[in-house]
């Protein structure tokens, strides 16, 4: 996590870029003018810039101080919205509350609140941002304090979070994403890009597209660290809603799986039905016996290749396989096939570099739409920086290329 500015600092930075006035902005955020100098002095040391001109006619922003006003705005309004949102499904518990509790929130609580929602529990939270246990204990209380929420119920496994804790960990985390945007954005206009990118990557995506749009990126831009995180669907989708990932790229859903992501269509991907490479079904025509008996291996319930593989089966009135397979790693799905007389269902373009090597090949097994839609999964209202939106056209690029 980001090691977080004072969020009074932010406020106070937010309010005098509003006025361009220290004492105006005084007034407002409710510090004094020498308080609210400092502040922005230790900010701007923090930051290794400057945010405002001095004129003697106000303080308008720097070009940095004016990239950098909008990510803390962004953050800010997360928080609200966060607040918000916790309040609206919590449960009270106290019988007083601030209900914008957001605007006394600070740095501490919301890394303690982050770290607990992580680790599920006060000690290895205290662990992971490297503070003593009992400052944890004390953050936590003194968020409850705070909202007047319930926030943290003890279990067996640890630390659950409530549904109000829920609603304000993912704004939160949204937040500390958008400020964690905002470094990046001033490194790069002071000439030293320090972005950093996480993809979270669905398998077929990774034999082509992706390497292809990593390298595309790193020969243009070579100091930005990429980071790929491999998983289950829903486990990508919530990393992506929750600020963790940038970009999910794969299989799209349908219907889109929730209000709050966009869906992006680089190229339709065919399904095949495909063997090792001189496979007894190779020599001859394949039956729909073949089919019911042959051993499978093929993704898990609830993927788009295993509804098309149910509907293999269901269109041509074939009880599904005794011998099933479950499983989505081309490696192991690879070496299933080459091992045996296994058959799959998969994309042709997640087997591009075995057919080129003749060691899989598919079979013509007619399949009415199968074909499935391969694209971007993005938080709805997401902004990237350029180095992101950058790598979204060496993505875009990708699939052109895949058509």
């Amino acid at each position: 996590m980001t090691d977080l500015p004072n969020i009074r600092h932010l406020r106070a930075f937010r309010e005098v870029a509003r006025q361009r006035s220290i004492s105006q902005a005084a007034e407002r955020v409710h510090l004094s003018q020498p308080a609210i100098t400092q502040a922005i002095a230790k900010l701007e040391a923090q930051l290794g810039t400057a945010l405002f001109e001095r004129r003697f006619d106000g303080m308008p922003t720097t070009t940095a101080g004016a990239l950098f006003l909008d990510r803390v705005e962004r953050m800010l309004e997360g928080l609200r919205s966060g607040a918000r949102e916790a309040v609206r499904v919590g449960d009270r518990k106290a019988a007083r509350g601030f209900a914008d509790f957001d605007q006394l929130l600070t740095a501490a609580q919301l890394r303690a609140l982050v770290a607990i929602a992580n680790a599920g529990n006060f000690s290895l939270a205290a662990r992971a941002v490297n503070i003593a246990q009992p400052s944890i204990h004390r953050a936590a209380r003194d968020l409850e304090r705070l909202s007047g929420l319930s926030l943290f119920t003890r279990s067996a496994a640890g630390i659950t979070l409530t549904a109000a804790a829920k609603a304000l960990v993912q704004h939160v985390k949204l937040a500390i994403a958008e400020l964690e945007q905002g470094f990046a954005e001033l490194a790069d206009h002071l000439g030293t890009d320090q972005s950093r990118i996480v993809v979270g990557s669905m398998p077929l995506a990774r034999t082509h597209i992706l390497p292809t749009a990593i390298n595309a990126l790193a020969a243009e831009r070579p100091e930005v660290r990429i980071q790929v995180v491999d998983g289950p669907y829903d486990d990508l989708l919530h990393g992506l809603r929750h600020g963790e990932i940038d970009v999910l790229i794969g299989a799209l859903r349908d219907p889109v799986p929730i209000d709050d992501v966009v869906q992006e269509t680089l190229f339709t991907d065919p399904l095949a039905v495909v063997v090792r490479a001189f496979h007894p079904l190779t020599r001859r025509a394949v039956a729909p016996d073949d089919l019911a008996a042959g051993r499978w291996v093929v993704p898990r319930p609830g993927t788009p290749t295993r509804k098309h593989f149910d509907a293999l089966f269901a269109e041509r009135g074939l009880p599904l396989p005794a011998g099933i397979v479950e499983a989505s790693s081309l490696q192991l799905i690879r070496g299933l096939l080459l091992g045996s007389d296994a058959l799959t269902l998969i994309s042709l373009h997640q087997i591009r570099h075995e057919r080129n090597l003749g060691l899989l090949v598919p079979l013509p097994v007619e399949l009415p739409g199968g074909e499935r839609p391969i694209g971007l999964t993005l938080r709805r209202g997401w902004r990237p920086t350029a180095t992101q939106d950058r790598f979204l056209s060496c993505l875009r690029d990708a699939g052109k290329q895949a058509r």
